[in-house]
């Protein structure tokens, strides 16, 4: 039996890397979902590829810090899908090369605003619908940079370590209510984020002396995890931190 038969998730920067394959995953596995994301094109191009594996896709465009899309993407997931069960909040940016003495205050707010401001717009959004129906699972997606030291990043880090509290406070809130909340902690995946990275052997392979698995972590291997949180094989899990890592963070 698939693992999210008659479900409903909402899944955001559902467009590209992790939140793509979770996405797809997801269908696979049987559930309705529906895709956010920046750019339309690259959601059309998932969805179609989930409609073409006979999977039940909506895609909704906007972005986590307009508070009408959000709203509008609840909304459509309940009215086209009859409720929610799952939200993944993947959506997230990057300012990477800087220290905090070089990092302006609007960098610092544009970081925060998508990738803790918008989970927090997001999951208000989405419980009343996971109340009505009650049950629910959250998975945010965060990064290994919210559990170690990584340089040039202090404002994603801050974003991630922060995200990594919401998470558990949001878990304790909402346990009695069926609403479980947990948080995945990737290390450096082959993503389109990452891709000028993964271009620059000279850049990447100091960085993969911190791995002792010695490669990039793919979306699947996240989508993977995150499948199991969202599915009720996790039914006494919630509030936990869960790292993808290669075996980073072991170190």
């Amino acid at each position: 039996m698939s693992r999210l038969a008659g479900k409903v998730a909402l899944i955001t920067g559902g467009n590209a890397g992790i939140g793509e394959a979770v996405a797809k995953l997801f269908a696979r596995e049987g559930a309705s979902v529906v895709i956010t994301g920046r750019r339309k094109d690259e959601l059309d191009r998932v969805a179609a590829d989930i409609q073409n594996d006979k999977g039940m896709v909506l895609a909704v465009a906007g972005s986590v810090t307009d508070e009408s899309h959000i709203r509008s993407a609840v909304a459509e997931a309940v009215r086209h899908f009859n409720g929610l069960d799952i939200l993944v909040n993947n959506a997230g940016i990057g300012d990477f090369g800087k220290r905090v003495h070089e990092t302006d205050d609007e960098t610092w707010s544009r970081v925060l605003d998508v990738n803790l401001t918008g989970v927090f717009r997001m999951t208000r959004a989405a419980i009343p619908a996971m109340l009505a129906r009650g049950r629910g699972s959250i998975v945010n997606i965060s990064s290994i940079a919210s559990l170690v030291g990584i340089p040039l990043l202090p404002a994603y880090a801050a974003s991630k370590g922060a995200l990594d509290s919401l998470t558990r406070s949001i878990a304790v809130d909402y346990a009695k209510d069926g609403i479980r909340c947990n948080v995945v902690n990737p290390g450096l995946i082959a993503t389109p984020m990452a891709a000028p990275l993964m271009g620059n052997p000279e850049q990447l392979d100091p960085i993969l002396d911190h791995y002792p698995i010695r490669r990039p972590g793919k979306p699947e291997e996240v989508a993977n995890m995150v499948l199991y949180l969202a599915s009720d094989e996790s039914a006494w899990v919630t509030g936990g931190t869960f790292t993808v890592d290669g075996g980073m963070t072991a170190w």
